[in-house]
């Protein structure tokens, strides 16, 4: 029995998927989703938080301001709330309306920015808002996940440090990328004790991380329009980029084949998987794992309505599976 729903931080479950196209893989999943506000961010915003107020970089006093495309900014709100600290939250059109719902509901005051970045999307505006205000509040601090080595020493230690101790043997892990702290921490701690171990990361195109061409996505929590400063101390082997009806389409086979009702980033990374392994054969059949970020009900209105796909698309409604 648990005090209070935050206390069930971590140790989610980590599943076995079998699918036909894979058989040449073991695959597991890790399923972030579980822990208390519906994702993998539950771990940083906890983690950040409590480092800040024992370091006293931050007191009771302190605006926390933070740009987020909806989980982060969920649980900084949750975990803000809890500590009694105020939160002001920078988003942006893209989020979905029930992450804005919520993030409206729990923050002390929640800013939008509507006019796109050079990029053609928002993030470059949303940290232009971040900086004004934090040159016009006195006592504020910028989490600023992009950057912050806190954010990647949280999964270091959190969820990095679950994996290790959860499977004996990672010869591949493939992590969505978005502002860079997950596979940054999990990267470090399982090349510590995997050391052959492969770090796939996972982007979508559009995307300018990797390099690639900067163009308008409409699924949030993967990808970015700026290269997170963070990711220089990322360990990574390989990088796969798939594009956003790859990850529709995934999104509709895990929850259709496998019973997983997961958020876009998750439909990303598997698809990202059967692209890599596809027409590969091993000796002896590897351990993947994949990071499955955040839960999909609160993509209802956009992977999971069939009409905003075909929008997206512009096909029709029998493209999605």
């Amino acid at each position: 029995m648990f005090g209070n729903i935050l206390d069930h931080l971590g140790n989610t479950p980590i599943i076995s998927i079998k699918s036909k196209e894979l058989n040449n893989i073991e695959l597991y999943a890790k399923l972030e989703y579980y822990n208390p506000t519906g994702s993998v961010k539950d771990r940083a915003a906890n983690y950040i938080i409590k480092k800040l107020l024992n370091l006293g970089k931050i007191n009771k006093d302190t605006v926390i301001i933070e740009s987020s495309s909806g989980n982060f900014g969920i649980a900084l709100s949750v975990y803000c709330r809890k500590h009694e600290l105020k939160f002001y939250c920078v988003i942006d059109p893209n989020i979905t309306p029930v992450n804005e719902m919520i993030i409206k509901k729990l923050s002390t005051r929640t800013i939008k920015v509507t006019k796109p970045d050079s990029n053609g999307g928002y993030l470059l505006e949303r940290i232009k808002k971040v900086e004004q205000l934090l040159a016009n509040i006195y006592n504020s601090y910028w989490i600023n996940q992009y950057a912050n080595a806190y954010n990647a020493e949280a999964y270091y230690n959190t969820l990095g440090a679950e994996l290790c101790n959860e499977i004996n043997q990672i010869d591949y892990i493939f992590l969505g990328v978005s502002s860079g702290g997950t596979i940054t921490g999990v990267s470090k701690k399982i090349k510590e004790r995997h050391p052959n171990a492969k770090v796939v990361a996972v982007d979508v195109v559009g995307s300018v991380i990797f390099g690639g061409k900067p163009m308008k996505r409409h699924i949030p929590g993967i990808g970015s329009s700026m290269v997170p400063e963070i990711l220089q101390q990322a360990k990574i082997d390989e990088v796969i980029q798939v594009d956003e009806m790859s990850t529709i389409n995934m999104c509709y086979e895990l929850l259709e084949k496998h019973s997983i009702l997961a958020g876009g980033s998750s439909g990303s990374v598997f698809a990202a998987i059967k692209k890599y392994f596809s027409n590969k054969s091993f000796l002896n059949r590897p351990k993947v794992v994949a990071i499955f970020p955040d839960r999909g009900d609160r993509y209802s209105s956009t992977i999971y309505n069939e009409e905003w796909c075909a929008d997206l698309l512009n096909v029709s409604d029998k493209y999605v599976v």
